[in-house]
């Protein structure tokens, strides 16, 4: 993901960086709104770009999991209705698209949020999912975990 995408902690949907302050990060909504706030020291940011989804062998970036979600969806929005189909249904769903996920740590919470983030950003017009340090050949374990 060319474009640094934060999740902030008690603030619903995802945000787009766009510039660095002294304390404070200056986002913009992903969402057809583009409404910029602040975002203070205090509150808690994630990257997507730092998050990772447990797997029986190694951890995988969420950006290639989203990658994944692309193709089964053919570039369009969600087909399934990951807010109303039961657990059996998602995790169904999520093994076509990761199939080795760790199916004790990774719940069904964690696969709708990532479904959700999805959505947002293929609305977003944001549908380019390559991890730039693929392209620098990084090989650095993620940080963060779902």
């Amino acid at each position: 993901m060319e474009l640094t995408i934060l999740s902030i902690s008690g603030k619903p949907g995802l945000y787009k960086l766009i510039s660095r302050g002294k304390s404070t990060l200056i986002v913009e909504k992903v969402d057809e709104t583009h409404k910029r706030m602040p975002v203070f020291a205090t509150d808690s940011v994630t990257s997507l770009n730092d998050i990772a989804i447990y797997t029986d062998a190694e951890d995988i970036p969420l950006t290639k999991v989203l990658a994944n979600v692309y193709k089964e969806e053919e570039g369009k929005v969600m087909s399934l209705n990951y807010k109303k189909c039961g657990s059996a249904e998602l995790r169904e769903y999520f093994a076509k698209v990761l199939p080795d996920f760790d199916r004790d740590r990774v719940h069904d919470s964690d696969i709708k949020k990532l479904l959700q983030w999805y959505d947002i950003l293929v609305k977003g017009g944001i549908t380019n999912f390559d991890d730039p340090e693929d392209k620098a050949g990084d090989g650095d374990e993620k940080e963060g975990q779902v």
